[in-house]
């Protein structure tokens, strides 16, 4: 199975492309960034440098994953879906100057095997998505998400449990993340 990239897509050198892996029209993946194998990335994708996706993922359209961003195998992000990698961004330094890649610190953002983002997501810097979750679409996730964990909402709140189906369970589980 090869690794196919629309014409209109941009795969800079340095990025890593698992077998089987397809980049649609007009994505963008950055030297340092890696997906694993069987991954699809949709149209108009941005993919960080240094951002780990593992094997068979699906990330749909429109969606942006930065710098600290490491996602496990299995797992789906959703048209739109957006992951942040800095607690306190600023485009300046006090002094006037301009930020350069030294003057900021990454928080890491995990997302678990099997887990989905929902359309149009938010997920903020520094959280964990565990195991087979659940992010409804449009929900902004500013906290870690237990494992098979179902949040909706602004900001995201646990409504309840889904399983690995993605399907509303029937008991809680009593591991965490």
């Amino acid at each position: 199975m090869s690794i196919h990239i629309d014409p209109t897509a941009t795969v800079e050198e340095g990025a890593f492309l698992g077998e089987g892996t397809r980049i649609y029209h007009y994505s963008h993946v950055r030297k340092g960034a890696r997906l694993g194998k069987n991954c699809i990335v949709g149209g108009h994708v941005y993919v960080d440098s240094d951002v780990v996706v593992g094997d068979n993922c699906k990330i749909q359209s429109g969606a942006r994953l930065y710098h600290g961003l490491t996602v496990e195998d299995g797992v789906f992000i959703g048209p739109g879906a957006q992951f942040a990698n800095d607690l306190n961004p600023r485009a300046i330094n006090p002094d006037g100057s301009i930020k350069s890649a030294d003057d900021w610190v990454v928080s890491p953002t995990l997302v678990k095997y099997g887990a989905s983002i929902g359309m149009g997501a938010n997920i903020l810097c520094g959280v964990t998505i565990g195991k087979w979750a659940m992010v409804g679409m449009g929900a902004v996730v500013v906290r870690d998400v237990p494992m098979k964990g179902l949040v909706v909402g602004n900001p995201a709140q646990l409504v309840g449990y889904v399983n690995e189906q993605g399907f509303k369970a029937r008991h809680v589980p009593r591991r965490k993340l």
